[in-house]
């Protein structure tokens, strides 16, 4: 039986709200025990300038080396802040996984660009790193993402399927487990960006607390249509999406009032999510939701009414759903290490089950 090792995970994802830190000890497979984990912001200025970049294709083709800096140095600001918050001693983490920050993901073109130096995050942590975890499965004619089902499987290792796991970020998606032990993940389609960036143009807030306003809108149903048109939904599973992939589509809601438009874009978060039954093989009979859609009742109740099954946070399993991400790419890292794979063919579209992260070493 291989030993538990310690690891840190750390992720900043699409919405670019904070970089997540969590503490897990694995063997890279089916046994996981999580520890503390906590949630630190950007430095502003930086946040802006990722904006920048992401909301401008050209830019963020072009290699970035000053914003790849700022952002590393804000990840291993964040890692040292952890482990002085929860007196982790740093000679006990075996590795950080450092997933960077996402500016581009093109699966299509054989693109997917996470900024992190992953040299300069070993060094200055003084603690082995493991980056880079999407390229070699792209490399490989794969999408990509999502690379959480692993992680998924583990955690719900005992638990009732058929089964959904869904990650309400910047973006959803899923990790459907089969009764047979199949595994089948995908990206669903806009979980809170499109919500987020239409309330911080509207009205200068992050996000739509509660879904308070969402939930005094009215959706516009011809639009909500329109919007559940895209090709998007009909594609076959495994399928992955950069951020930025339904702005266009979503600016018809810029015809509406502030709470109308949150509405409408609400609905179709639910939607979207709901499309993800075409893709699977039964339905499941329970789904568990980890990230920030979690937190808004709207969309929870919502989904449930819509699905008609039980929707509960990841919580009622005992995990920590603002941790789970954070939680993956630790788990991932000590995958690497171990050179099992990340991605299989039914969660990326692989070929065949495809190992992936980049290693740097501490210096001695």
């Amino acid at each position: 039986m291989t030993a538990l090792a310690t690891a840190i995970g750390v992720i900043s994802g699409t919405s670019m709200d904070g970089i997540d830190v969590a503490l897990i000890r694995s063997d890279g497979e089916a046994r996981v025990e999580t520890g503390p984990a906590a949630t630190f912001a950007y430095p502003e200025d930086v946040t802006h300038w990722l904006r920048a970049v992401v909301a401008d294709a050209a830019q963020a083709e072009k290699p970035q080396p000053d914003l790849e800096r700022a952002v590393t140095d804000a990840h291993v600001a964040a890692v040292e802040a952890f482990l002085t918050r929860f007196s982790v001693a740093r000679e006990t983490v075996a590795l950080v996984g450092l997933h960077g920050q996402t500016i581009l993901h093109r699966p299509a073109q054989g693109l997917t660009r996470q900024l992190c130096d992953g040299a300069r995050a070993a060094a200055a942590l003084e603690i082995d790193v493991v980056c880079d975890f999407r390229a070699a499965d792209v490399a490989a004619g794969g999408e990509g993402a999502p690379l959480a089902p692993v992680y998924h499987a583990a955690m719900a290792a005992g638990l009732e399927r058929p089964l959904m796991i869904l990650n309400w970020g910047g973006v959803g998606n899923v990790t459907w487990l089969g009764e047979n032990g199949e595994i089948v993940a995908f990206d669903t389609g806009p979980a809170n960006a499109l919500i987020d960036d239409f309330l911080l143009k509207r009205r200068g807030v992050a996000f739509d607390a509660d879904g308070r306003l969402a939930a005094a809108g009215v959706v516009d149903g011809a639009m909500l249509a329109a919007l559940m048109g895209n090709p998007y939904f009909d594609r076959r599973a495994p399928k992955s999406l950069d951020r930025n992939h339904f702005v266009d589509a979503a600016a018809v809601v810029e015809r509406l009032d502030d709470a109308d438009g949150a509405a409408t874009l609400a609905a179709f978060t639910v939607e979207a999510t709901a499309a993800a039954l075409r893709q699977v093989a039964s339905a499941p009979k329970r789904w568990l939701v980890g990230g920030g859609g979690r937190r808004n009742p709207v969309l929870m109740r919502a989904l449930a009414v819509r699905l008609g099954a039980p929707v509960e946070p990841v919580e009622a399993i005992g995990f920590d759903g603002d941790a789970i991400e954070a939680q993956c790419f630790g788990y991932l890292a000590l995958r690497s290490r171990r050179g099992l794979p990340l991605s299989f063919p039914g969660t990326t579209g692989v070929a065949t089950p495809t190992a992936g992260g980049a290693f740097w070493p501490a210096p001695t």
